[in-house]
């Protein structure tokens, strides 16, 4: 297995967190030189929160760090991220994203790509099986999820 797959796989197992919390399925990990420093979950369900997207929530586990400690980073994130997630991501210049799937919903990639993030799609089939059965049971929740 390489090395996006093994943190893809941490970062599902953030999204099954949040779905056993009664959340929307969806993970993220910020990983600095082979290290994991934040993992996060998506928890606007469960913290009855605006903003707490998996990766928000990721980037706020890992704490403040420096803008040379963003600059090595590569955020994974089960789904492609929102524009808000991504916005924060162009914000702290994190370099390099890795997607686990862009089938169910697909956030502001091109835009990324002309700001210079390096993307990764893996498509992972068990990203996107997770994603689409939890669509199909709760269409009016996802629907809120991304602004709909």
């Amino acid at each position: 297995m390489n090395r996006d797959h093994h943190f893809m796989q941490e970062a599902l197992l953030q999204a099954r967190k949040s779905l056993a919390e009664g959340g929307i399925p969806i993970g993220s990990v910020l990983v600095i030189n082979d290290n994991i420093v934040g993992t996060g979950h998506n928890q606007r369900v469960q913290k009855n929160s605006a903003i707490l997207h998996a990766e928000m929530d990721c980037l706020e586990n890992a704490g403040r760090l420096t803008a040379a400690q963003y600059q090595k980073s590569t955020l994974y994130s089960t789904l492609s991220p929102c524009a808000m997630c991504s916005g924060t991501s162009l914000l702290y210049s994190i370099p390099r994203i890795v997607i686990g799937e862009n089938i169910t919903f697909q956030g502001p990639e091109a835009y990324l790509i002309s700001q210079g993030i390096q993307l990764e799609i893996l498509n992972d089939s068990e990203c996107i099986d997770l994603m689409t059965q939890f669509i199909e049971q709760n269409p009016t929740l996802w629907n809120e999820d991304i602004g709909i």
